[in-house]
């Protein structure tokens, strides 16, 4: 009988100066029969453009690796707009509004699967090394937001 679990990682963004980055903030293990480790780089989205007419987009990646063959599933949380469409930055009381996809199209956004967004799944085989998933992130464009620090913290979850 394959075990079954859950990690999570947390990752933070923060634009400081209109510059936007996101870091990971731990790596999780689960000891059990089947374990699996989950790590993540951060989405670089450098400066932010209040006056330019196409969105700001970044790449960052979410890495994870398995000890068993298993079935695996990647959510991403909501973060502090408590809503996926649109996930919001917050420098106090300021809001910049962005998101985070599955694709490189930015059409799929990536959540829990509830409220029209998707996660990711995938079947590990066995004696598979890291796999590295790619997040597409999206600043909006137009938004008219002061410069500032602005942050948001998404948890990474892995069910296995």
């Amino acid at each position: 009988m394959r075990a079954r679990g859950t990690e999570a990682v947390t990752l933070r963004r923060v634009l400081a100066v209109a510059a936007l980055t996101l870091a990971a903030l731990g790596l999780s293990t689960r000891p059990a029969a089947a374990q699996c480790s989950i790590s993540a780089t951060g989405v670089a989205f450098g400066s932010y453009d209040v006056f330019t007419t196409t969105p700001t987009d970044s790449t960052g990646t979410i890495t994870y690796r398995c000890t068993l063959s298993l079935n695996v599933q990647i959510t991403l949380s909501q973060g502090i707009a408590g809503d996926y469409n649109p996930r919001q930055l917050a420098s106090g009381p300021k809001r910049l509004n962005y998101n985070l996809y599955r694709n490189a199209a930015r059409t799929t956004i990536w959540g829990n699967g509830s409220g029209g967004t998707s996660v990711y799944t995938h079947f590990v085989p066995l004696l598979t090394g890291d796999i590295v998933v790619t997040v597409y992130g999206r600043i909006f464009a137009l938004q008219d937001v002061p410069a500032g620090s602005y942050s948001d913290t998404i948890v990474v979850t892995i069910n296995f």
